[in-house]
C-alpha cells in the first residue's frame, strides 16, 4: 500500500535521497554523519591525554612523556573512568642534577634540560594535559623546592607536585619499578632495594599491598670524582662511613685504590645486613633514616631499582665518576655467593621507577548526601589523598581509626597539620550512629591539630554516610572549621583531587582525581 492509500502526508519539498517507503519518514545518515555519531559516542566514554613526569633528585633528573587512554568503566551509570593504555611517547636521557655553590640546584641549567626535552620530543608546553614533578633529596629543601616550583608556575593548574620523603619515596620506588604490581601477579612477597645516588629504601609488597618499607643513607653518589679521579663531592654519610674505617675524605684529594675498595666494601657490607635483615648495629644504626623495615612474612623474592640497578642487571656500563658500579659489583658478588639468600626478578624499570608514570586526570562526580560546611572553601585544588586503610569492624575503636590516620600520614611523610590533605576511605556495614560516632572520634583524634587550627576537613568515600558524617562532626563534635565531606567517590593510593565548586539543583561537587600512574597499572 501507497503512502497516499495509507493517507500519510509527504513532506514538502524533494524528498532527500536517504528516504525511502517504510510507512513513515525517516533518516539514513551519510556515512560521514554515521562517522560523527560513532565518534560522539566514543568521545562520551573514552579519554586520551598526553602526561609529562619529571623527577629531580639529589644526584640525578630526568622526564617521560606518555599518551594516557582513559575509559569510562562498564558499569551502569559509572562517572569513573579508568586508564586501559599507555604509551611512551619519549623518554629524556637521565641528567645528573645541576648544582651552584653548594648544595643549591641549578634551576636555570634545569630550564634548560627541560626545554630540550620538549623540543626533542616536538611538544609544547599547551600540548600537556597533565603532568607530575617528583621532588626528592636536595631538591626538597626550601631553596631549591621554590625555585623549581617557579619552572612549573604557568602550569600549577595541571601539575602535581609530590615532595617524596624518604617513606613515600620507598613506596613509589616499589610501585614504579613494577615490584608491588609483580607482588600481585606473582602472589609472592617482594622486597623491593632502590639504591640511589644518596639513599637506598626498601619496601616490602605482598599481594599487592605495601607491608612496610625504610631508608638508609648509603647511595651510589655519595661522592663524586673529576677526571683526574679527585674527589668533587663528599656527602655527611659518606664521611661517616669513612670515618668508621679510618679514612680520610678531603675535597680535591684523590681517593687511592685500596682505601676507595675498602669504603665500597663498608658501603655493601651494610647493604646486605640491611637487605638480609639484620639488627642494625653500630654504623648501620647510625645510617639508618628511618625505623627498621618490620618483616610481616618472609621475602620469596628481592628486585632492585634506582640507579644502581641499572648496573646491577647489567643496563649500565658507563663511568658516571662515582661509585655506583663499584656498589652494584659487590651486591652481585653478594648475591651470587648466597650471602643474599632472595631469587631476583628484573621488573625492568631501574632508575625510572619514581617516574615511570605521569599524572592523569580522572572525573568524577560525587553522591549527593554530601555536606559542604562553607560553600566558599570550594574549589580545592591539589589535594594528597592519605587512605584509611583500615577494616571497618561492628564496633568501630576510635583510638585505631586515630592510629590508622597517624600511620597513613607518615607513609606520605606528612606532618600532622601543617598542609591540607584528604582522607579517604570504603566504608563497610551498617550506618549506625554509634558506629559513625566512634569514626568521627577517630578522625577528630588523628587530625587534632587540623581542626585546632581551623583548617578544612576534607573527607571522601564510597558510601552514603557523608551527610551523617559530616553532621557528627560539626554538632556533636563541635569541629568549627569547614567540612568538606563527599561521598560516592573512589580513590587509591598516589592521588591528588581537585574538588569543584557545588553544582545545583543536583547538590553535587565534581572532582577532578591526579593519580600517579606507574608501570603495570590500567
Amino acid at each position: 500500500m501507497s503512502r497516499a492509500e495509507q493517507g500519510i502526508p509527504r513532506a514538502s519539498g524533494a524528498p532527500p535521497a536517504w528516504l525511502h517507503e517504510l510507512g513513515f519518514d525517516h533518516l539514513h545518515p551519510t556515512e560521514e554523519q554515521k562517522r560523527e555519531l560513532s565518534d560522539t559516542i566514543w568521545s562520551a566514554d573514552n579519554i586520551e591525554l598526553t602526561t609529562v613526569g619529571v623527577d629531580i633528585g639529589s644526584s640525578t633528573s630526568h622526564l617521560m612523556f606518555a599518551r594516557v587512554h582513559l575509559q569510562r568503566l562498564s558499569e551502569a551509570l559509572s562517572s569513573r573512568f579508568v586508564v586501559v593504555n599507555r604509551e611512551i611517547l619519549w623518554r629524556s636521557p637521565i641528567l645528573l642534577t645541576p648544582y651552584l655553590e653548594g648544595n643549591t640546584i641549578d634551576a636555570h641549567a634545569l630550564q634548560h634540560f627541560i626545554d630540550d626535552a620538549y623540543a626533542a620530543a616536538e611538544l609544547e608546553p599547551s600540548n600537556i594535559d597533565s603532568g607530575a614533578v617528583i621532588l626528592t633529596g636536595e631538591a626538597l629543601k626550601r631553596r631549591n623546592a621554590r625555585a623549581i616550583a617557579d619552572l612549573f608556575a604557568d602550569q600549577s593548574g595541571k601539575f602535581v607536585c609530590a615532595s617524596a620523603g624518604h617513606h613515600l619515596e620507598a613506596i613509589m620506588a616499589a610501585h614504579g619499578s613494577g615490584a608491588v604490581a609483580y607482588s600481585r601477579e606473582a602472589h609472592k612477597t617482594v622486597l623491593n632495594v632502590d639504591i640511589g645516588g644518596g639513599t637506598t629504601k626498601l619496601a616490602l609488597a605482598h599481594g599487592g599491598r605495601m607491608l612496610g618499607n625504610a631508608a638508609i643513607a648509603v647511595g651510589g653518589r655519595l661522592v663524586a670524582f673529576d677526571v683526574e679521579g679527585k674527589l668533587t663531592r663528599i656527602e655527611g654519610p659518606a664521611r661517616q662511613i669513612a670515618e668508621s674505617i679510618g679514612i680520610e675524605l678531603e675535597l680535591g684529594a684523590e681517593l687511592d685504590a685500596a682505601d676507595r675498595q675498602h669504603l665500597v666494601k663498608t658501603m655493601v657490607s651494610v647493604l646486605i645486613d640491611t637487605i638480609v635483615g639484620t639488627a642494625p648495629e653500630g654504623l648501620a644504626a647510625e645510617l639508618a633514616l628511618t625505623a627498621t623495615l618490620e618483616r610481616s612474612l618472609p621475602v620469596d623474592v628481592i628486585t632492585f631499582s634506582g640507579g644502581v640497578a641499572e648496573f646491577v642487571f647489567q643496563r649500565e656500563q658507563a663511568d658516571h665518576a662515582d661509585l655506583g658500579s663499584e656498589i652494584a659489583a659487590g651486591l652481585v658478588a653478594a648475591l651470587s655467593e648466597k650471602r643474599i639468600p632472595y631469587p631476583v626478578f628484573d621488573p625492568g624499570h631501574g632508575i625510572r621507577a619514581t617516574v615511570v608514570g605521569a599524572s592523569q586526570f580522572t572525573v568524577q562526580v560525587s553522591g549527593n548526601t554530601i555536606l559542604i560546611a562553607n560553600q566558599d572553601a570550594l574549589p580545592l585544588r591539589n589535594i594528597p589523598v592519605v587512605h584509611l586503610d583500615m577494616p571497618f569492624e561492628e564496633t568501630i575503636s576510635a583510638d585505631a581509626v586515630a592510629a590508622e590516620i597517624s600511620r597513613a600520614l607518615d607513609a606520605f611523610d606528612i606532618v600532622e597539620g601543617e598542609q591540607t590533605v584528604a582522607l579517604a576511605f570504603r566504608w563497610q556495614g551498617d550506618p549506625l550512629h554509634a558506629r559513625l560516632h566512634a569514626l568521627a572520634r577517630g578522625i577528630c583524634a588523628g587530625f587534632e591539630r587540623t581542626i585546632a587550627t581551623g583548617q578544612p576537613l576534607l573527607l571522601l568515600m564510597d558510601g552514603d554516610i557523608a551527610r551523617t558524617l559530616g553532621e557528627i562532626l560539626r554538632r556533636e563534635l563541635d569541629v568549627e572549621g569547614d567540612i568538606v565531606s563527599i561521598d560516592g567517590i573512589q580513590l587509591k593510593q598516589f592521588d591528588y583531587v581537585d574538588i569543584g565548586e557545588l553544582i545545583e539543583p543536583t547538590h553535587v561537587v565534581p572532582l577532578i582525581i591526579k593519580s600517579l600512574l606507574f608501570s603495570g597499572e590500567t
